[in-house]
């Protein structure tokens, strides 16, 4: 009975056909916050899975926690007339802390300000920038379409040793909740820059879209498909 709960009409339709026993079951007889607790079981199960998924990826796989070092700073980049150099571990952009180095490109090329703030550590001081990025017509790995925010930075692991770890259970969950946070915040900024006129329309896409990058990422093996999936 949950096809139209504001009919009226339809409403008596369906309370003719149940006893008084079997009625009380049925969800347009049920109160609003109960309704309310049962559709919202579709989108809960939604993230109960990206975090089963992570948290599988981090114990089995393992999670990167590589510094991130700058090894290099391109001449007139947005990164040398910001003030940033060589050496420089990252902290955070934008209030994200950088726990590995993968996660510089995806925290500057998920950002939705005209400018990022960056925080290094420089001689043992932590050092904050603001940063101009370039933004430049791109492809991905794919050869799709994107608009890709450059700064002028080359990434190194620091003392050039990467560091992965296969995480437990408490501290898998820890992360994958992380990692669904920090996805739920951008979508929620990009959707503000959409109505400010700000936010890049050409990444948005229908079912379509996601059955081909789906299949593009499947070429990459099974990890990197759940984790898109995720």
């Amino acid at each position: 009975g949950d096809r139209n709960v504001f009919s009226q009409a339809e409403q008596q339709e369906i309370l003719k056909k149940y006893n008084k026993e079997d009625q009380e079951k049925l969800f347009i007889t049920k109160p609003l916050y109960q309704r309310t607790l049962i559709v919202a079981g579709g989108p809960l199960a939604n993230f109960l899975l990206a975090i089963i998924i992570f948290s599988f990826i981090y114990m089995f796989v393992g999670k990167d926690f590589t510094p991130a070092k700058i090894e290099e700073v391109s001449i007139e980049s947005p990164a040398e007339k910001a003030g940033l150099k060589k050496n420089d571990i990252i902290r955070s952009i934008d209030d994200n802390k950088v726990q590995s180095l993968l996660e510089v490109s995806m925290f500057i090329n998920s950002s939705s300000s005209e400018k990022i703030s960056i925080k290094v550590l420089r001689n043992q001081r932590e050092l904050v920038f603001v940063v101009k990025p370039n933004i430049v017509d791109s492809k991905d790995a794919f050869g799709n379409s994107m608009k890709k925010r450059l700064i002028g930075i080359k990434i190194a692991p620091v003392n050039n040793k990467f560091n992965k770890q296969k995480l437990g259970p408490t501290k898998a969950i820890y992360y994958s909740a992380k990692e669904i946070w920090f996805v739920i915040k951008t979508t929620m900024k990009f959707i503000g820059s959409l109505f400010q006129g700000k936010g890049d329309t050409s990444q948005l896409g229908g079912p379509i879209k996601i059955a081909k990058i789906s299949g593009q990422v499947m070429e990459f093996g099974l990890l990197a498909f759940f984790s898109t999936v995720a």
